[in-house]
């Protein structure tokens, strides 16, 4: 049996329980954001990573931290894999932002541990291993694992995130012009938005009243702008059908592992304008707009040239198939496990 454990559930969590469920038997084991009930979950998760210890084959943790120290020693003492997947905060050092793991002392530590005592650290972006950083000129520019643990020496393997384009597709109805779209939850708290790159859509929007803009996965973000329709969860079904209404997708993040969103959103056939930072330049390619700093006129620049027909753009749907499917991912990480179909 694998034990699988990560900090808040998601849905890539549960996209990667989907590819082991055929091939393992894995147990998923939530663990806790909150620091005051840390303690608490350590404890109950000692217990756990016990009573499930003769059955236990290797242990699979997504995000490095608090969570994945005893898992780590677990693998040690007893002589199992222990496997991390890095998915972006884990990898970061943003002080200035408020966001990543290598700010914060005590969890720099848990992180860096567990990093460097697994088996085998398994990033969905390459830029999460090592990048130079120059997005937001007010960063450190020296970010990623080989930079933070500069003595590292477990395995490395990069897995992309894929996507299931049987879903995720095109439904041939009519898109808004000059529509916008991004999705990302926890946003109305305002260094998550941030993070997201909210700041930079809303200075868009108040530029552009004449344009629709819809920030979708927290009901409780608060915006001024008029031209901005905020909206909850939704489901994957209706999230489809929204991404299909509109004629861009928004992907403007200070910082970033490979956002979902974004894949889904360009499987639907939407116009990725993202920023210069993670897996985004790689999964955009020649599909979209880039843009590399985080300024407002530049991006408004990147959008008059395509409204002006200078930038040649290619199919962001065929980019996604080609490149991150769902069955490239499951065959990676089946290998990486080492589990047979």
């Amino acid at each position: 049996m694998i034990l699988y454990l990560f900090p808040v559930r998601t849905a890539f969590i549960e996209r990667d329980l989907e590819m082991i469920r055929p091939v393992a038997k894995v147990n998923a084991l939530e663990f806790t954001q909150n620091p005051w009930l840390l303690p608490i979950y350590l404890v109950v998760q000692c217990f756990q990573l016990l009573w499930y210890l003769p059955n236990t084959s290797q242990y699979l943790c997504f995000f490095g931290g608090y969570h994945t120290v005893l898992p780590v020693i677990f693998g040690k003492v007893f002589g199992k894999k222990c496997t991390i997947q890095a998915g972006g905060t884990d990898c970061i050092n943003m002080p200035e932002i408020g966001y990543g793991n290598f700010r914060k002392k005590g969890l720099a530590w848990a992180t860096r541990f567990s990093f460097s005592h697994c088996s085998l650290i398994l990033p969905v972006a390459e830029a999460l291993v090592q990048q130079h950083y120059t997005f937001d000129p007010r960063i450190d520019p020296k970010q990623g694992l080989m930079h933070l643990i500069p003595r590292l020496k477990t395995p490395i393997q990069v897995i992309p995130n894929g996507f299931d384009t049987d879903f995720w597709k095109e439904l041939n109805t009519d898109r808004i012009p000059f529509s916008f779209i991004s999705v990302a939850t926890s946003t109305s708290t305002p260094s998550r938005a941030r993070v997201k790159g909210y700041d930079l859509i809303e200075r868009l929007a108040a530029a552009r009243p004449e344009w629709q803009f819809s920030l979708v996965g927290d009901a409780q973000y608060h915006t001024t702008c008029a031209n901005i329709r905020v909206i909850g969860k939704l489901a994957p079904e209706d999230l489809r059908e929204l991404y299909n209404s509109h004629q861009f997708y928004l992907q403007l993040s200070t910082s970033e592992g490979f956002p979902n969103a974004l894949g889904e959103a360009m499987a639907c056939g939407c116009v990725p304008l993202g920023s210069a930072v993670g897996a985004i330049p790689e999964i955009i390619g020649d599909t979209g707009l880039l843009l590399k700093r985080k300024e407002l006129g530049t991006m408004q620049q990147l959008i008059q040239d395509w409204m002006d027909g200078n930038t040649q753009l290619s199919s962001p749907r065929a980019r996604i198939e080609r490149y991150f499917t769902y069955a490239h991912r499951r065959k990676l990480l089946l290998q990486a496990l080492s589990l047979k179909e």
